[in-house]
């Protein structure tokens, strides 16, 4: 699987706009990073709507029980001592109404006023927009999508850095890259995990052990380590780390997606080291956004042997096939550890 390229494109135009007080008449907000969604409407409303006058200036309407009527009156509202106004819609079917209600939008959109910033914000709702249909195209037309998508490590190390500094706490860069691996990558998960880490952190610098005390990693972070300690032969920490997820109530069928998946990169990276690739093919092969992901995995195949490899990656796809077959999914689990576990042990011997 290719690595998928971030794209802050839309995002650092927002940014630049905001920054120069001349935000677009017509936003469409998505994306899987809110904090960045959330920060970037605060921005909106600081910039545009004035303390004492945000009930006559700001509209707020939630899409399930949006009219088109309600949401045009709000639009051609002048603004009161102030040169805009800002109306939010969260959650509006816009892509899926009926089409009545679609062109009405797009009229809505085709003439909006100069003194109006209006916001459709996907929030819970999926942005999923069908280009081939032309009603799509005349929504879009006078639209300007905004991607909040997860950030590249570079942003990314950066802003946990400058967050454990103002908690009056330094970390270096390895490990906030690793700190962002186990808490999925996401900021609002991150700042609390930061607060939660600084609290329990007595030393200047944060280290992994502080991480990894205080912090509960997402389930591919967590499976990561359940295939490393296979890999090195640690087996009791295997089985425990299974545990801890089946006890946290994550599904077996994701769990097992997970594993399968680090098997498959771990036979990717003895490809790798028997073509005399780096870890950074290796990223671009498996799609893999953290270096010392990337980096652990080579090291781990160092310890495999290919045929080891191979057949890791079988025994997942018995135990997917099992499960998909109606058999018991923490029994299937727990077995395809243990016969993990004792091919690697058996081909040690």
């Amino acid at each position: 699987m290719a690595q998928k390229k971030t794209d802050n494109s839309s995002y650092d135009a927002l940014r630049a706009s905001l920054d120069s007080g001349t935000p677009a008449r017509l936003y469409l907000f998505y994306g899987e990073e809110h904090y960045l969604m959330n920060a970037a409407l605060s921005r909106l409303r600081s910039l545009l709507v004035a303390d004492g006058f945000a009930d006559f200036n700001y509209r707020r309407f939630e899409g399930k029980n949006l009219s088109v009527r309600d949401l045009a009156d709000a639009v051609d509202a002048l603004p009161v001592f102030a040169e805009r106004t800002l109306v939010e819609v969260h959650d509006f079917e816009m892509f899926r109404c009926p089409e009545d209600v679609r062109r009405d939008l797009i009229s809505l959109f085709t003439d909006l006023p100069e003194y109006v910033c209006l916001v459709f914000v996907f929030d819970t709702l999926e942005f999923a927009p069908d280009k081939r249909l032309k009603d799509t195209k005349e929504l879009l037309k006078n639209a300007e999508p905004v991607e909040f998508c997860l950030q590249e490590q570079s942003r990314l190390v950066k802003w946990i850095r400058a967050h454990f500094a103002s908690e009056g706490k330094r970390i270096d860069s390895p490990t906030a890259e690793y700190l962002s691996f186990v808490t999925g990558g996401l900021m609002s998960s991150l700042s609390n995990e930061i607060t939660k880490i600084s609290s329990y952190c007595t030393a200047d610098t944060v280290s992994r052990s502080d991480i990894d005390a205080v912090v509960t990693p997402v389930i591919d972070a967590a499976a990561f380590r359940l295939s490393n300690a296979l890999a090195d032969s640690k087996y009791d920490e295997a089985v425990r780390i299974l545990d801890d997820l089946l006890r946290m109530r994550e599904p077996a069928h994701r769990i097992l997606f997970f594993v399968s998946m680090t098997m498959r990169q771990l036979l990717a990276a003895r490809f790798c080291i028997e073509n005399d690739k780096k870890a950074s093919y290796l990223m671009t092969m498996c799609g893999i956004r953290h270096d010392f992901q990337a980096r652990n995995l080579m090291a781990s195949a160092t310890r495999i042997s290919t045929a080891q490899c191979r057949d890791a990656v079988i025994l997942c796809s018995d135990a997917a096939i099992a499960m998909n077959s109606g058999g018991d999914p923490e029994q299937i689990l727990t077995e395809l550890i243990a016969s993990l576990a004792f091919r690697k042990k058996a081909s040690a011997s």
